[in-house]
């Protein structure tokens, strides 16, 4: 009792010296921020942190503890103090004047009030501890998932990733009427401890000219353009393209087109989202790009030592169809990304570089997280839908049953979504989500600072208009011209305006009605987790998850606020603690903590991904860091009839990349719908020209670079020979009495 006494009594003689030190010199009265921080010295841990998280409370004068006294109002003017604070930066009807928040002091608690305190906070410890040890729980169960998952697969076989160029087989086709002989390596594990050995090998193909020192179309097997194609569709498990003499647009497929050619061919087989091993899913995200990433790191790896024969590892160009097509461009876009490192290291993958030269992507389903907003954006007028899939027959997460019409559209490519002929119609509440779907895409697609050929930026307004779509438009329209231009009459078609042999405009509304909407609202996170691609985003023991925070607000699983929800929520909160007395603050801190306790209860991780594993699906998160080697020559197709996704996906990808410098051919071809390999003459074509220009760029830089080796070392020479003379002037004896030839010549030395 008798320290606390003396201390009271220091803090009061401090105060009374401050007093008079500011009195000297006319200090103003404490502001009010003044007070709140000292208000807030009073808070409890617990009360600081919910302040934190909900705005701290704004502590006023004129509280009853700061009234003067009626000595002091007799000589004191306090005419001022009658009149509300007024703020001249708030709008008419905005906020309220200082003078009508109330003031609590805590010092002003009664013993009762104090004792309830101090019970509540009592209770906010015990809640805190146990929300504690329920994290702690749980993420010592998933630590423990985790284990179970590694001990299931560390037994798994080791592999040599080591190339042998003697075990081959030889193989002749017929390439369009042209014989091709070919060594075929075939079935290579990739990577030292496959998951899945069987889908995680390659076959590497070389045309038998090169073991005779033949030139093969202007290449060399030093020079030769190394072709890795991939069989994903549907993002389920892609098998090795096989050099095949007939394809689906007839003719040779896209390997024996390349081997003909003369390129080396390198086709991997890779795990998908539908792979399961001893009982756990082994193909989710993002094991497609790392299966992808593990045999080009294969191929240069074993080039680079000299026991793969052929190809130029500095011109590996990668291609594929829908999922497939998507997988090459995430590849070509996340060049040596470390991001992917530890799934690459963990299955053994050589350690090697994974850029690539080039990436060939056709209608590529990609940018998921942002596909659904796009995908209304273009087709948000329709009153139908295609798609034939169903709603999951049980109401769980993950529990899936796909189940096909009996008139489907028999046309569709291998592992697309089933269309059916009969349309779905779209009901009044899905029509409200596509609008509000189709506003939050102009928000991103702007937020994206895209610009045309000209320079100009394009964007869009929240009802989907602007220079974005008239961009959008001249594609479409561009390709409508080509077709005039081949010789095809296109008078009759119903959403296109043509003039003089011109294709001036397009309606977008009949477009939509013409080539159908194929895919329901939303058209990839699915509310229900039925799309492939909430498969794709699985776990190793949860088969689907949503993708995007908008689905997880209209899930069929689980419910949460909106964003716009949380904020206005917050807000109140904020409002209601400022003006709270200190017993009515204890309570909101209970509350909060009891409501957050029922929020952990949820788990999202079996609803959500993790934002991390999305990003590393989506190319266009990558293109232009720091960092990253992301592919230098792109070509990309969607078919001006495709509705597997919307243009405006692969269109903002060409569009990132040509304005962070990339070489980018894309085009909308007309009459094909969801394909890919339909144009193999005008690929290899481009990948020939490219190819070739790169070399003849290598040539003239290595030609450089041996002048300069030259100049430098005659440059070297030339010195060596004055610092020689120079030496010599220095040890000759020079005899004086000699005659003047003998002195002008060593003068001259």
């Amino acid at each position: 009792m008798k320290i606390k006494r003396m201390t009271i009594n220091k803090v009061l003689t401090a105060a009374v010296l401050a007093a008079l030190f500011s009195a000297a010199w006319g200090t103003l009265p404490v502001s009010a921020e003044e007070a709140a921080g000292g208000a807030a010295s009073l808070q409890t841990p617990a009360e600081t942190a919910l302040s934190e998280t909900s705005g701290s409370a704004s502590v006023q004068p004129g509280s009853p503890a700061e009234q003067p006294s009626a000595e002091e109002t007799d000589t004191i003017d306090h005419s001022a103090e009658s009149k509300p604070i007024q703020n001249i930066f708030l709008k008419e009807g905005e906020g309220r004047p200082g003078t009508e928040i109330p003031y609590y002091n805590e010092r002003d608690l009664t013993r009762r009030e104090w004792n309830e305190v101090a019970k509540i906070e009592k209770e906010i410890r015990i809640l805190q501890r146990e929300r504690d040890k329920f994290l702690k729980d749980r993420a010592r169960e998933k630590e423990d998932k985790e284990k179970e998952f590694a001990k299931a697969f560390q037994g798994r076989q080791k592999y040599s990733i080591v190339f042998d160029p003697e075990d081959y087989t030889k193989k002749t086709m017929d390439a369009n009427g042209e014989k091709v002989s070919f060594r075929a390596y075939e079935h290579l594990v990739y990577a030292e401890k496959p998951y899945e050995a069987e889908h995680q090998m390659l076959s590497v193909y070389i045309p038998e000219g090169y073991f005779n020192g033949e030139t093969i179309n202007g290449f060399t097997a030093e020079t030769a353009p190394i072709f890795m194609p991939n069989g994903v569709g549907g993002y389920m498990p892609g098998t090795i393209v096989e050099p095949q003499e007939d394809s689906r647009h007839g003719g040779a497929n896209s390997a024996l087109y390349a081997l003909s050619n003369g390129y080396v061919v390198v086709s991997p087989a890779i795990r998908g989202r539908s792979l399961n091993s001893n009982g756990y899913d082994t193909g989710k995200a993002p094991a497609l790009i790392v299966d992808y990433k593990a045999a080009v790191r294969f191929v240069r790896h074993n080039r680079n030592k000299g026991r793969i024969p052929a190809g130029d590892t500095e011109k590996i160009i990668a291609s594929g169809t829908s999922a497939g097509g998507a997988l090459a461009a995430l590849l070509g876009a996340t060049g040596n990304a470390k991001e992917y490192e530890p799934y690459l290291k963990e299955q053994g993958a050589a350690k090697e570089r994974d850029d690539i030269f080039a990436a060939m992507a056709y209608c590529p389903i990609t940018n998921l997280e942002n596909a659904d907003m796009a995908y209304e954006w273009m087709f948000h007028d329709a009153s139908r839908y295609y798609n034939v899939r169903q709603a999951p027959a049980k109401k769980g997460p993950g529990e899936v049953q796909e189940t096909a019409s009996e008139k489907l559209i028999k046309s569709r490519p291998h592992n697309a979504p089933a269309e059916g002929v009969e349309g779905i119609a779209i009901s009044p509440e899905e029509k409200e989500i596509s609008a509000e779907m189709r506003e939050n895409f102009s928000e991103y697609l702007n937020s994206l600072n895209l610009r045309d050929s000209l320079g100009n930026k394009l964007t869009l307004t929240p009802d989907g208009n602007g220079l974005f779509r008239e961009y959008i438009e001249s594609l479409y329209l561009e390709s409508a011209q080509d077709a005039i231009d081949s010789g095809e009459s296109l008078k009759k078609i119903p959403w296109l305006t043509i003039s003089h042999g011109q294709a001036v405009h397009m309606d977008f509304s009949k477009y939509i009605k013409a080539v159908k909407r194929l895919k329901g609202i939303p058209a990839f996170d699915a509310f229900d987790m039925s799309s492939g691609e909430n498969n794709e985003f699985g776990s190793f023991d949860v088969p689907n998850r949503h993708f995007t925070r908008y689905a997880m607000e209209h899930s069929k699983f689980v419910t949460i606020p909106t964003l716009e929800e949380e904020k206005e929520l917050n807000k109140e909160k904020a409002a209601a603690y400022r003006i709270a007395t200190p017993l009515e603050k204890r309570h909101l801190q209970k509350y909060n903590l009891i409501e957050q306790m029922e929020k952990d209860k949820l788990e999202w991780s079996q609803y959500m991904a993790d934002w991390q594993t999305v990003r590393m699906m989506n190319p266009m998160r990558f293109i232009g860091l720091e960092g990253i080697s992301t592919a230098p020559n792109w070509r990309i197709r969607h078919g001006a009839l495709d509705r597997d996704t919307a243009l405006a996906i692969p269109a903002m990808l060409a569009l990132k990349l040509k304005n962070s410098g990339k070489s980018v051919d894309f085009k909308v071809p007309w009459g094909y719908g969801h394909d890919g390999d339909y144009d193999l003459p005008d690929l290899f074509a481009w990948t020939d020209r490219i190819a070739k220009l790169k070399d003849k760029t290598d040539a003239i830089l290595k030609e450089e670079a041996l002048k300069k080796a030259a100049l430098k070392e005659g440059a070297s020479e030339e010195q060596t020979s004055r610092e020689e003379s120079s030496k010599a002037e220095k040890t000759v004896p020079i005899d004086e009495t000699s005659d003047t030839s003998n002195k002008a010549e060593a003068s001259a030395l």
